[in-house]
């Protein structure tokens, strides 16, 4: 099985953590390897498994793009030596390139906090990315 490049596009609102990116990344390769995506295409897996539940038509209304977003989130996986031409990417994007650091400058948290249904005990607890992984990691269980 060879992989492709690929690209993935995220609305900024729901994203609050690289991490959270590098999470769902992770987990849609590793099933792409095995052959047991529940989706047809490793990008919509990432979108998929951004989403705390198994509605995959949910996921990719709250976390895919859409023609009113005004800012998104650029993932490529790459797969070996297999490198994209960077300055080719961002000439194809009609917009400016903003620093990950500036990531929680553009998330909307009560949008987060309600696509994941966090309390304010849990975040008492730990943090707003700790719940959000929480409930990426163990939709598959529940």
């Amino acid at each position: 099985m060879h992989m492709t490049h690929r690209l993935d596009l995220f609305p900024d609102c729901a994203i609050v953590d690289p991490f959270q990116i590098l999470v769902a990344a992770n987990k849609a390769v590793h099933l792409y390897k095995l052959g047991k995506m529940k989706t047809r295409t490793l990008a919509t897996e990432v979108i998929f498994n951004l989403s705390p539940n198994n509605n995959i038509s949910e996921a990719l209304k709250k976390f895919g793009i859409s023609a009113n977003d005004t800012s998104v989130l650029i993932v490529y996986i790459e797969e070996g030596g297999n490198q994209m031409n960077r300055e080719h990417l961002i000439s194809q994007v009609d917009g400016h390139q903003v620093s990950l650091e500036n990531l929680p400058e553009i998330t909307n948290v009560t949008e987060v906090r309600k696509i994941y249904k966090l309390s304010s005990q849990e975040e008492r607890i730990g943090t707003l990315l700790d719940g959000i992984i929480c409930r990426m990691a163990t939709k598959d269980v529940l």
